[in-house]
């Protein structure tokens, strides 16, 4: 397969996804986001195939498959998503709370031999970093207060309830500015990336949520007792070990989240209006990957342009506006692209021709 397989060329030297005819149905969403987490749960309960069945599909049949079609959905016609768009990120995140408990069950049994939990681990870590993540990135932009409380639980659950504060009073308003610090910069590689990405997010986050007025309590004193709280819970019914592993599935998660972050924004920069302020967001400040497998399964996170400039959209309502050419498009699907941004050296000869070119235009 060539570096742009399943591209044409719009304007010179910038990728542009050939797609279907149609739109992503609600259906559709459905059963590829729901797959892995139905794969995971028999896994949990009944061990042996189910477990391997979920990793190769988690951690290759679907990236798989996203290489080889290298094709994106239409953009839907309307703004607004279909009815039951947000029963499913219901559904998503209830299935997240069950595979949690199961999950950590499952790897404290004697049954299970160390490859099997190994496996098992990847498994549901790259289910909470991918899929549990995208939903809850979801629902944190959803207008119901409901509906953002149940998203902040999912990343409480994951000890990274401050993403909610800086990822939507920082991100949001900085992103592609060297004040959001999950912005990447250009050559900056993904592991000096994450502790810097991590700290400073917990930082301009508290700093952003003083900042806010009429606030009796700070969201961080649920984050941090919050999580201290979890870590409590699941020593006390599982043990060290139980601990053990609740913490490193929430570091693998963690870790996934910021892969995603390191590779929608990677060296693109927003430029300086006259009077020294950032331009306004625009779809050069994102890179998108349209594969329609994993946009499925991540309910449309790769679409990641058309959420910046409106993030209250829901998921199945997200463009790619193939009509602006000039848009930072991935040359594989965003799992793909995560997995090469572990080798600095591949990804930046992967990734900083592109740059280059976006700055070019």
């Amino acid at each position: 397969m060539g570096r742009d397989a399943g591209y044409s060329l719009g304007k010179p030297g910038i990728a542009v996804p050939r797609h279907f005819d149609r739109p992503a149905s609600l259906p559709l969403f459905a059963l590829f986001a729901l797959l892995p987490g139905v794969l995971l749960l028999a896994a949990c309960l009944l061990g042996g195939p189910w477990i391997w069945a979920a990793l190769i599909w988690m951690g290759g049949a679907s990236q798989a498959v996203d290489t080889v079609v290298a094709r994106g959905f239409a953009d839907p016609q309307g703004a607004e998503g279909p009815k039951g768009s947000d029963g499913l990120s219901v559904i998503l995140a209830g299935l997240h709370f069950v595979l949690l408990v199961l999950g950590i069950a499952a790897l404290v049994a004697p049954g299970l031999g160390v490859v099997a939990k190994l496996a098992l681990f990847l498994g549901l870590g790259m289910f909470f970093g991918q899929v549990s993540n995208s939903n809850a990135h979801e629902l944190i932009h959803r207008g119901s207060r409901a509906l953002f409380r149940l998203g902040a639980a999912v990343y409480l659950s994951l000890l990274f309830g401050h993403h909610v504060s800086a990822h939507r009073l920082v991100h949001h308003r900085h992103v592609a500015t060297a004040q959001d610090p999950n912005s990447a910069r250009q050559g900056e590689s993904f592991w000096h990336f994450f502790p810097r990405a991590w700290i400073g997010s917990f930082v301009a986050g508290l700093r952003a949520e003083r900042g806010r007025q009429g606030r009796r309590v700070s969201p961080y004193l649920v984050w941090v007792v919050g999580g201290v709280v979890l870590c409590v819970i699941v020593f006390w019914l599982a043990g060290p070990g139980g601990l053990g592993w609740y913490l490193a599935l929430c570091l693998y998660a963690q870790m996934q989240l910021l892969l995603s972050d390191y590779v929608q924004h990677y060296g693109l920069a927003r430029g300086l209006l006259p009077d020294g302020r950032p331009e306004p967001v625009g779809p050069a400040h994102s890179w998108d990957a349209p594969h329609f497998l994993s946009s499925l399964m991540m309910v449309n996170a790769p679409r990641h342009s058309d959420h910046h400039a409106h993030p209250g959209r829901a998921y199945p309502a997200l463009r790619l506006g193939r009509e602006l050419h000039s848009r930072p498009m991935l040359p594989y699907s965003l799992p793909v692209m995560a997995v090469i941004a572990l080798f600095p050296r591949l990804w930046r000869r992967v990734m900083d021709r592109r740059v280059l070119r976006m700055r070019q235009l």
